[in-house]
Order: C-alpha cells, then structure tokens, then sequence
C-alpha cells in the first residue's frame, strides 16, 4: 500500500509518517510539505493508494485543494486532516470528493485504522456532534472502557476494523452472513456505536487490537 502524507508541519508529518510506516510492512510513506509539491511528487512517483492531505498547508485554498488533487488524480481517495475544523468543515470537504477527514487528536493507531476503512471503501468522519468551530475530536465510548465481548464478536469486531466487509469476515470465520450481520449489531450495540465505522473506531481508542 502506497500513502501520500503531506503537511506543512514536518515534525508532525515526520512522526505520522514514520507510524503508519511501521504499521505495515508492506507500506510505502511519500511524503510533500503542499499540494503544489504532492501533485509535482505524484508525477515523478508511481501512484499512491490513498492521500492524505492537510487542509491548511500550502496550496489548498480550503476544499479548493481536494477539487484541484481530484482533478489531477481522480482515482486516488482523499483524505483532508485538521487540527481546529467545525462541521461544516467537514460536510464541505466531504461535499468536495473527501473520503474522509480525519483530526490531528486521533490516536495513531486509530489514524491508521480510518485510513483502512476508507481503502475498503468507507466514508470516514469524526463521530459525535461538532461545534460550529472547535478542535476535532474523535472521543471514545462513555464508559472509557471496552466493554465485555463475547469471543465470536471479539472475532467480528478484528474483522471491522481491518475495514473487512460481512461477507469477508464470514467467509473468515467460516459462518453464514446473515450470522455476522447479527454480530455486527450487537457489537454496535455494545460499543454504543452508530454504525460499523464508528465501532471499529471506538474499539481501537479504547485499546481493542486487531
């Protein structure tokens, strides 16, 4: 898997850069400090699975950036990261072709977990409600605790957030879809999560490991 990383902040970039790096050995970390510098770097590179981008380095103009990356790449998914954006931030980049936006306060391995999500396909952003202009935050389950599992969710839950679709997991697990689907709902459940998305985020904040 190919990563484009590009920030302003190289200390920042650098670390998260690093991570991701190590969290897969079969991952490949490019990384441009603008989207002038991603879009020449993309150029001379071969091309990357996913790229996340700054949304307040140079060249992006707001959303403007993910419109002119799009353009240039438009098979390549987007991510737009910000340390301080509010909700129509994020409904605007989403609105713009993002796959997902992620703030700086996530975890790293939770960071690296969203990024799975979106190459499967997902949508990602930040649950809970966001002020009209607030720092980002992800939060975590009200209790601050994983709650008990049983061994078969704790086997659906590993599939989720490897970004797994149902029939994956049950073709995995050697189980009907149907059966996952329950699972999936009652790891939802207990998570007391939204969705599937928002699941796997919450079980990695809270320390799950797939």
């Amino acid at each position: 898997m190919r990563i484009l990383i590009a920030d302003d902040h190289q200390l920042f970039r650098d670390a998260l850069a690093a991570y991701v790096g190590r969290s897969d050995a079969g991952v490949v970390v490019l990384s441009a400090d603008g989207l002038d510098e991603s879009l020449d770097l993309l150029l001379r590179e071969a091309p990357v699975d996913i790229a996340v981008l700054d949304r307040n380095m140079p060249g992006m103009n707001g959303v403007g950036g993910i419109v002119r990356f799009r353009a240039a790449w438009p098979e390549v998914p987007v991510v737009l990261m910000s340390g301080l954006a509010g909700r129509e931030d994020v409904d605007a980049a989403i609105a713009a072709g993002a796959r997902g936006f992620l703030p700086k306060t996530l975890k790293a391995s939770a960071f690296v977990m969203a990024l799975r999500l979106v190459l499967a396909g997902e949508v990602f952003v930040p649950y809970g409600d966001l002020p009209e202009q607030s720092p980002v935050t992800a939060g975590a389950a009200p209790s601050g605790v994983m709650p008990a599992l049983t061994r078969r969710e704790s086997d659906v839950l590993r599939g989720l957030v490897q970004g797994w679709s149902n029939k994956e997991i049950a073709r995995d697990l050697d189980l009907q879809e149907v059966t996952i689907k329950l699972h999936v709902k009652s790891v939802c459940r207990k998570l007391e999560a939204r969705n599937r998305t928002e699941a796997a985020l919450r079980a990695v904040e809270l320390g799950f490991r797939a």
